[in-house]
């Protein structure tokens, strides 16, 4: 049975001996051993072409294939060196992140995406080797490239692997969601949290501040219920797990520290990334061990209307996130989790070379990522940067769009990812089914 918890506050679990008690009053350091993993999601496909721009002699392959979507050459932000054989600049309006990629805190990971099993764009016109199914379908690679195997099991990769993490690095409230998007910190037996940075410390008829008075001592006999029948008691425990979690919830937020970084603007994002970076620092000092955050954000399915200063574009959508990343990036540099935290941007899938006939780009494969934080062997591109040349090597499209194969798995990452969380190399293949099929099971996105 698949359980949802609904929460307020921040993140994490108390248990039920400390249902009618508080948290101590101050925070010190308990958690040195902390690590959190926190995902942003980018909704809808974003443009990686035009996130990430070769700008040696393989931009004119670019400009010509891209037309009317590309970026001019001086509009670039140069990132420093060369690397994956090429030097690159970024959308203007990912500026904030080249300062963190020539601080060596950022690296992009180029051309990944979801795949079965290694590919090549040739294998795939040829119909000669498995890949995932629904490729193009937004809901269907959200799914898989959070980790669901078109299984029975629609669990995520990052869920499963907590769940087979040592003892000593489990605890409650590892798998977290901003909303009611959870696939890829749904575990096969554990439930989700579910995060909301808004502050309210009231459920129902009790404040969680105050556990002393009448309403919220109802609340937590409720709690504690005992039913024979199957389904009242299965109601009761996903109950008593909400109210243990909102508790914390609560106390993290009462305790939050004020981050220090700019975010950029008031939008949601930035609200949630802020919220978060005020309380890391609490969960780092209860002594939490492990925690993966999801947050989803933004309409990157840019089918029209691309470039340009409306809400909707992407320029302006990346201006937003970009700010907001690095708000939360020196926040948590300035609260001591400068080595805790790497944060993930991702997305379902890229879009093709070619423009569409509305100022756009259409859904296609791989894509480019990437990943910030201290412990981020930053300043590189990880893997092989694709040829932007419509019908080239890298094209799986037969009518040549420039939709590129992956030539690095979604899975690798997140298997990278998740050993530095503490996975045993020898449980990879229980948490990333398809990595059986990879020789290479990770990639070198983090510092040794």
């Amino acid at each position: 049975m698949i359980r949802r918890r609904s929460l307020v506050g921040a993140a994490g679990g108390l248990g039920a001996a400390g249902l009618l008690g508080t948290w101590p009053g101050g925070i010190e350091a308990s958690g040195e051993d902390y690590r959190a993993l926190v995902v942003v999601y980018l909704n809808g496909g974003n443009d990686g072409h035009n996130t990430l721009v070769p700008t040696d002699g393989m931009y004119g392959d670019y400009q010509a294939a891209r037309q009317n979507l590309a970026l001019p050459r001086t509009s670039l932000v140069p990132l420093p060196g060369s690397t994956a054989g090429h030097t690159f600049g970024l959308h203007p309006a990912l500026a904030p992140m080249a300062a963190l990629y020539a601080q060596q805190r950022l690296a992009f990971v180029a051309n990944v995406g979801p795949l079965v099993m290694p590919a090549t764009a040739r294998q795939v016109l040829d119909n000669a080797v498995d890949v995932p199914p629904f490729l193009l379908s937004h809901s269907d690679q959200t799914a898989i490239a959070q980790g669901w195997t078109v299984t029975d099991d629609t669990s995520g990769w990052a869920g499963r692997a907590l769940e087979l993490l040592p003892s000593r690095l489990r605890n409650r409230a590892a798998a977290v969601t901003f909303d009611t998007n959870r696939t890829l910190v749904l575990g096969k037996r554990s439930p989700v949290s579910n995060l909301s940075v808004d502050g309210a410390s009231w459920w129902g008829i009790g404040d969680l501040r105050r556990p002393q008075e009448a309403g919220t001592q109802a609340l937590m006999r409720m709690a504690q219920w005992q039913f024979a029948n199957a389904y009242e008691a299965e109601y009761a425990r996903t109950y008593g797990l909400a109210i243990t979690d909102t508790v914390l919830f609560t106390e993290a937020l009462a305790h939050a520290v004020t981050p220090v970084g700019d975010f950029g603007s008031t939008d949601r994002l930035a609200q949630q990334l802020r919220g978060l970076a005020s309380v890391l620092p609490y969960f780092k000092a209860q002594g939490l061990k492990r925690q993966v955050f999801l947050v989803h954000w933004g309409g990157f399915d840019t089918h029209t209307n691309q470039r340009g200063s409306d809400a909707n574009t992407q320029d302006a959508q990346l201006d937003i996130l970009a700010k907001a990343l690095k708000g939360f990036d020196d926040s948590n540099k300035a609260s001591g989790m400068d080595m805790n935290v790497v944060t993930l941007v991702m997305t379902e899938f890229g879009r093709t070379v070619r423009p569409g006939s509305g100022g756009g780009s259409e859904h296609a494969w791989g894509n480019h990522w990437w990943a910030l934080g201290g412990p981020v062997a930053g300043a590189q591109v990880i893997g092989q940067f694709p040829s932007p040349v419509l019908g080239g090597p890298d094209d799986s499209d037969a009518m040549k769009n420039g939709r590129h194969v992956p030539t690095l798995a979604s899975d690798q990452l997140g298997a990278t990812l998740m050993q530095w969380m503490g996975l045993d190399p020898s449980q990879l293949h229980d948490a990333f089914p398809w990595l059986v099929n990879f020789p290479q099971k990770t990639i070198p996105l983090l510092r040794t």
